[in-house]
């Protein structure tokens, strides 16, 4: 099963799929595992991740893995977490943010993927994009996705993407904080034996 793994990871280095269409050029990101226990499916890198070619390489990555109560080590080891975004590539920024992930990567690489890690137990479903494709018929909505999180527990948790853009959704919503976070870092505990750590800033508060 590893040797897929890596076959797969280098087939999937070589995607040129829709070269055309990235204003950057094709660089995909993404982290498997034989292994994994949880899979996180979000949206596509941003710039930052696309110049390092590291996963959640930036503020929207401090603040994941402070909801799930790991650290770097933990979220970085492709044996515990794996990470395959709707779009592997940087797809370009809009008028008001990044543009949507490209709709041809998804449908190519996610299934054979995710195949590959039959010990995923958990799949973080990060933001509209990856709630439409992997909770067909639910609401649009993400305030009401998220808080019908328990319908897909504990194989699957709607969460917001943890973008600074959505501070102040996580303002008005104080209960996420409150009751989703301590249930989702039990429960990576449990998968991936390790200790709850909270991300700090450089002031020494959570982030």
């Amino acid at each position: 099963m590893a040797d897929s793994v890596a076959a797969l990871r280098r087939e999937i280095a070589a995607c040129r799929l829709c070269a055309a269409q990235l204003p950057l050029g094709p660089r995909p990101v993404c982290q498997l595992g034989a292994g994994a226990r949880v899979l996180i499916i979000g949206q596509a890198p941003g710039r930052r991740v696309h110049e390092s070619g590291r996963p959640f390489d930036d503020p929207s990555g401090r603040r994941l893995r402070d909801w799930m109560g790991i650290d770097e080590a933990e979220f970085y080891d492709p044996e515990r977490v794996a990470i395959t975004p709707m779009g592997l590539c940087f797809p370009g920024t809009g008028s008001s943010g990044d543009l949507p992930p490209r709709p041809e990567c998804a449908p190519a690489w996610h299934a054979r993927a995710h195949a590959l890690m039959p010990d995923i137990a958990l799949t973080l479903l990060l933001g509209r994009w990856a709630q439409r494709a992997y909770l067909p018929g639910g609401s649009d909505k993400l305030t009401e996705t998220v808080e019908r999180w328990r319908e897909h527990w504990p194989a699957r948790i709607t969460l917001p993407h943890p973008s600074p853009r959505n501070n102040r959704w996580l303002v008005r919503n104080p209960w996420f904080e409150a009751e989703v976070l301590p249930t989702l870092r039990g429960r990576i505990r449990a998968l991936l034996g390790v200790t709850a750590s909270i991300q700090t800033n450089e002031r020494g508060k959570p982030t």
